[in-house]
C-alpha cells in the first residue's frame, strides 16, 4: 500500500492518518513517540534520548577532511525511519528548509536519502479541532558540500536566514536557541509554533554538510531542545556514513 501524503495547510488541518509502508510505526519498533534511545526495563518502550551527548566545554576539531557521497536513512534504536516526508507536510511554505547557504558549493549525492522521517512505534498524532492527522517524530532534510571552511559560521548564517525565512511563512519562534558543539558536529535548536502545533527545530553543519531537523510535538508538547539536538547528532551520525 502506497503512502497517503497529509497535508496541513498554513489554517486547516486536512485528511487524516498515513498510509503504509516501512515509515509506518511498527507495533514491534518498541518507541512511545518520544525521542528515545534505549529500551525500558519491560521491553516496549524506549527509555529516553541518545545518551551520547558532547561534554561540557567540548569544541570543534580542525577539519578531518571527511566528504561524503551520500546520504543514508539511518537505523535508529527504537524508530523506523524510510526516505520522504512520511506521509505528512506543511502546506503554505512552511515546511522547514536549509536556506542561507549561498555561499557553499552544494553537490549532488549518489542516491540521497536528501529528506527522511522517523517514526516511532506509538503514532505521533496532531489534532486541531475535530481533525487528527499523524506525523513522524521528526523530519530531516540534508545538503551535502565540496566544503564547509567554518561550520559554526554556515550553521549560524544558515539558521538567521531559515528561521527569516520561516518566520515570513508563519512561523512563531519562541525562546532562545541553544547550541551544542562537538568535535565534530555544530547544532543549534530552537521552539517554535507552526499552524498551531509545537515544534522544535534544529539545525546543524559540519566540514561537509548541513541540514535541518523538524521534530514534531509529542502528547501536544515540546520536544525538549536537548533531547532534540541528541537526536540529531544520532540522526547526522547515521546519515552521513564516513
Amino acid at each position: 500500500m502506497g503512502r497517503v501524503r497529509v497535508v496541513v495547510a498554513a489554517v486547516v488541518l486536512v485528511s487524516a492518518v498515513a498510509g503504509c509502508g516501512s515509515a509506518e510505526p511498527s507495533d514491534q519498533a518498541g518507541a512511545s513517540g518520544r525521542p528515545s534511545g534505549g529500551a525500558s526495563p519491560d521491553g516496549t518502550a524506549p527509555a529516553g534520548p541518545p545518551s551520547a551527548a558532547p561534554t561540557a566545554g567540548e569544541k570543534l576539531a580542525a577539519d578531518p577532511g571527511t566528504r561524503y557521497k551520500t546520504i543514508a536513512v539511518p537505523q535508529l534504536e527504537g524508530l523506523v525511519c524510510d526516505e520522504g516526508d512520511g506521509g505528512f507536510h506543511f502546506g503554505s511554505d512552511l515546511d522547514m528548509t536549509v536556506t542561507g547557504d549561498d555561499g557553499l558549493k552544494e553537490i549532488e549525492a549518489d542516491g540521497a536519502a536528501d529528506e527522511v522521517s522517523c517514526f516511532g512505534g506509538r503514532r505521533n498524532v496532531l489534532r486541531k479541532g475535530t481533525m487528527s492527522a499523524s506525523a513522524p517524530m521528526f523530519t530531516a532534510r540534508t545538503n551535502l558540500y565540496a566544503n564547509v571552511p567554518d561550520p559554526t559560521a554556515a550553521l549560524n548564517r544558515i539558521y538567521d536566514a531559515s528561521v527569516d525565512l520561516a518566520t515570513g511563512y508563519g512561523r512563531n519562534f519562541t525562546g532562545e536557541p541553544g547550541t551544542v558543539t562537538s568535535r565534530s558536529l555544530v547544532v543549534k535548536c530552537r521552539q517554535n509554533v507552526t499552524d498551531t502545533f509545537p515544534m522544535t527545530t534544529c539545525f546543524w553543519a559540519d566540514y561537509g554538510a548541513a541540514g535541518v531537523v523538524d521534530f514534531f510535538p509529542d502528547d501536544s508538547q515540546y520536544v525538549p531542545v536537548p533531547s532534540a539536538a541528541r537526536w540529531t547528532r544520532a540522526f547526522v551520525e547515521g546519515a552521513l556514513p564516513k
